[in-house]
């Protein structure tokens, strides 16, 4: 097997310490929006066993040992704060917090990256550039990088939002700086492992799958050794201006990489390898399959897709099915949301289903079916919300404009 494509379950095994059962960072334990964890279908309204008031917001809860993790701006003031809540309660552990300048970016205020666990502490990239590493069990901050300012990177139009990936004892993040487009900082003391490119930067958070990284920047679909080599790039933008801010992460599917924008639509790159050299060719592509803040997720031969549109006003999503190998679409349905749902590919074997949270908070549990949508179940289980939600011992943990939440799934 080439030394680039292993497993990327064996890669995730050595990258995370984190439990089978956590959800340690945005989209979960392997980073495609996939759990084992098995879900049923349901009649009525599904049990809200707790909720919480925290700050604004995009950021996605993370779980780990028993403990949710929620990253916001505290109500009237000039800071990002993380804050640990007992994940079968509710109870509040800590809220910690750091103060910075005065941040007020369109559609929200507040983070949008996800944070990251490993090795007992939490990684967190702020909308203004702070890399902050914090103590999982007291929420001491160890050490905080201002990434833009020491790269000399501009602050992207809605501010930073992609999410911190931590691979090989380093955390991994999009700077856009030159010569800076990604850098590596070790993850004990924050200092800066290794850079790459003059890529600018995008709203996209990478992935790392069969030792290499993939990531949606401002310029190309790229891909990077662990220790920061160019293995390929092909151009792809991810732009960070008005109406094109594009968000969703590249996956991979064996020698697939799929990356997708809502202004240049989806493309398929296939991944070749000679001679110790990367190659990356267009498989196909399909602009009609824009993906704005939704990740596709990969089952069988087969993606599934949330397509949404960049408009102020009469936006709208649509799921779909799209044939891997060829972005050919398999079947479309109008969805009740307006710019975002996501997709968590649930179970294992023959008991597969999709979960779909969309922006009005609404939940629909799906069949993986590649001929028709199959609808199973359906319920309300909170406000307005973009971000992404995080499945846990059959517990759903799910934040919206106001409150965080955990809702109890059928599992049996």
């Amino acid at each position: 097997m080439p030394r680039f494509f292993a497993s990327a379950a064996l890669v995730f095994a050595l990258a995370l310490t984190a439990r089978a059962a956590d959800w340690p960072q945005f989209l979960g334990p392997t980073r495609d929006n996939t759990t084992p964890d098995a879900v049923k279908p349901w009649k009525g309204d599904l049990k809200v066993l707790w909720k919480v008031p925290v700050g604004d917001a995009h950021s996605s809860p993370v779980v780990a040992g028993g403990v949710v993790y929620a990253f916001y701006q505290p109500k009237g003031q000039n800071a990002d704060a993380l804050a640990a809540f007992d994940a079968a309660t509710g109870k509040r552990l800590w809220e910690k917090s750091y103060e910075r300048a005065e941040y007020k970016p369109p559609f929200g205020n507040g983070p949008r990256s996800t944070p990251a666990i490993s090795n007992g502490k939490v990684y967190t990239y702020g909308g203004l550039g702070f890399l902050t590493c914090w103590d999982a069990k007291t929420g001491e901050i160890d050490w905080k990088v201002d990434a833009f300012k020491d790269f000399k990177a501009p602050t992207p139009f809605f501010g930073n939002s992609t999410s911190p990936i931590v691979v090989g004892g380093n955390v991994v993040v999009m700077v856009g700086g030159k010569g800076a487009g990604v850098v590596a900082f070790d993850a004990k003391t924050g200092k800066p492992a290794w850079r790459a490119t003059d890529d600018p930067n995008s709203y996209s958070s990478p992935t790392f799958t069969g030792k290499q990284f993939v990531f949606l920047t401002g310029a190309n679909l790229l891909g990077l050794s662990d220790k920061g080599e160019k293995l390929w790039s092909v151009p792809f933008e991810g732009k960070v201006g008005p109406l094109v801010e594009s968000s969703a992460t590249p996956i991979r599917a064996g020698d697939l990489v799929i990356g997708s924008t809502v202004s240049s639509g989806s493309i398929g790159l296939k991944l070749a390898e000679a001679d110790g050299k990367v190659t990356a060719e267009k498989a196909w592509a399909n602009k009609g399959l824009p993906c704005y803040f939704s990740t596709p997720v990969v089952r069988g031969k087969h993606i599934y897709m949330v397509n949404g549109e960049a408009k102020l006003k009469g936006a709208k999503i649509t799921l779909r099915c799209v044939e891997l190998e060829t972005g050919k679409v398999a079947w479309s349905q109008p969805t009740a949301g307006e710019y975002h749902a996501a997709l968590v590919l649930c179970g294992k074997g023959g008991d597969e289903r999709f979960l779909m949270l969309d922006d009005s908070g609404g939940l629909t549990l799906f069949e993986p079916n590649k001929g028709e949508y199959v609808p199973l179940a359906s319920s309300k289980v909170c406000g307005k919300t973009w971000a992404h939600p995080a499945l846990v011992d059959g517990k759903l943990y799910l934040r919206d404009e106001k409150e965080l939440l955990c809702v109890e799934l059928p599992s049996k």
